[in-house]
């Protein structure tokens, strides 16, 4: 079932989708970048980060295409980052922050063939019912 054609909301989620985004680029180009205080913290926070992006987006976009579409732009934008990080002269490039970036996206993605991708879908069904 195409969910995504059914969003009442659809403007306000890719809003929010376009707003993470700017986040992560944000958060993963700034000189003083948050750190979690546990053994590869920064490894845990690139892995939630594209894994929080894949997630959202293919919520808004079900086609089978446009989901492998946008797992390989949000492995790109990972990479993309890391060599941005390099070229900075204030962060480092990393590998394995680049292979935390693949990995979360595509563990959301897999997650999308079991249900994960209708969530957005299943929370305006309980908002209408709540409403009405």
């Amino acid at each position: 079932m195409d969910t995504t054609a059914t969003l009442k909301y659809r403007p306000l989620w890719l809003a929010i989708g376009w707003g993470l985004v700017a986040l992560v680029v944000y958060l993963s180009l700034t000189p003083r970048p948050v750190e979690l205080q546990i053994s590869h913290g920064d490894k845990y926070s690139h892995l939630l980060a594209y894994f929080v992006l894949m997630g959202w987006f293919q919520q808004l976009y079900s086609t089978r295409l446009s989901r492998l579409l946008l797992l390989g732009v949000f492995v790109g934008l990972g990479i993309g980052i890391e060599y941005l990080q390099g070229m900075s002269g204030m962060r480092f490039f990393d590998v394995a922050d680049m292979a935390a970036n693949a990995l979360g996206a595509l563990l959301a993605w897999l997650l999308g063939w079991f249900g994960f991708a209708s969530l957005l879908f299943r929370l305006e069904e309980r908002l209408m019912l709540k409403r009405g």
